[in-house]
């Protein structure tokens, strides 16, 4: 399964057109066909697959704000469209209810009847047809939503690791922080013990030089004066 935006909205979008055609089929010819518990049994299965068309119509509002600026268009124009069909037949699923209502009032319970006794388990066979396929979808929906979180979980994993990786390296990094501060202490120490070391040469050197000059000027007095 395509998993970019654009994938995704293309296959909650054939998801969409599959539940519109079925309802659309049981609106423009089921329902005209049957009578009774199995037209409102019918009916229901109606309502049940407009509210998933509901359901996939928001997940296409989602996906599109994923899409790209630049192919937004064509899929908004989709959207737009699938909204229209949406009411439409909601409109005519009000309308067939309204129909069916009044029908039993005015005394259409007969043909109803007559189905159930030409095949007294129409009625069951419907229901189990219809609970059947909301359990297809709500199957297909459950192992999406499985996959997609097994594929969180795994990326999960994936970033834990790459911060249990970082935090090593900075670990390791500290380490030979430590390390190179400790030798630049011992540096320090060795260049003050230099530094201390040089000076006393020289305090040395110019008590010797100082030395020498008064022992000169003694040698120059006696030699000179006496």
């Amino acid at each position: 399964m395509d998993e970019t935006p654009t994938g995704l909205f293309n296959a909650y979008h054939q998801d969409f057109e599959h539940i519109i055609r079925s309802v659309r089929d049981k609106l423009e010819r089921d329902v005209h066909e049957q009578h009774g518990e199995q037209r409102k049994a019918t009916l229901r299965r109606v309502e049940i697959e407009l509210d998933e068309a509901d359901d996939l119509v928001s997940q296409l509002e989602l996906e599109l704000s994923q899409i790209p600026t630049s192919l937004r268009p064509q899929y908004a124009s989709q959207l737009k469209q699938s909204k229209i069909d949406m009411n439409r037949l909601k409109r005519l699923a009000k309308d067939s209810h309204l129909k069916s209502s009044r029908n039993e009032l005015l005394g259409g319970g007969g043909g109803g009847f007559r189905s159930r006794t030409d095949d007294p388990y129409q009625d069951e066979r419907s229901r189990l047809l219809a609970g059947t396929q909301t359990l297809g979808d709500g199957t297909r929906r459950l192992d999406d939503a499985t996959r997609i979180a097994l594929e969180t979980e795994t990326l999960g994993a994936d970033i834990l690791r790459s911060l249990g990786q970082d935090r090593e390296r900075i670990e390791n990094s500290r380490d030979t922080l430590r390390k190179a501060d400790s030798s630049l202490d011992r540096a320090s120490a060795t260049l003050k013990g230099m530094i201390r070391q040089m000076y006393k040469q020289r305090f040395v050197l110019s008590a010797l030089g100082l030395v020498l000059v008064i022992v000169v000027l003694v040698i120059l007095y006696f030699k000179l004066i006496r």
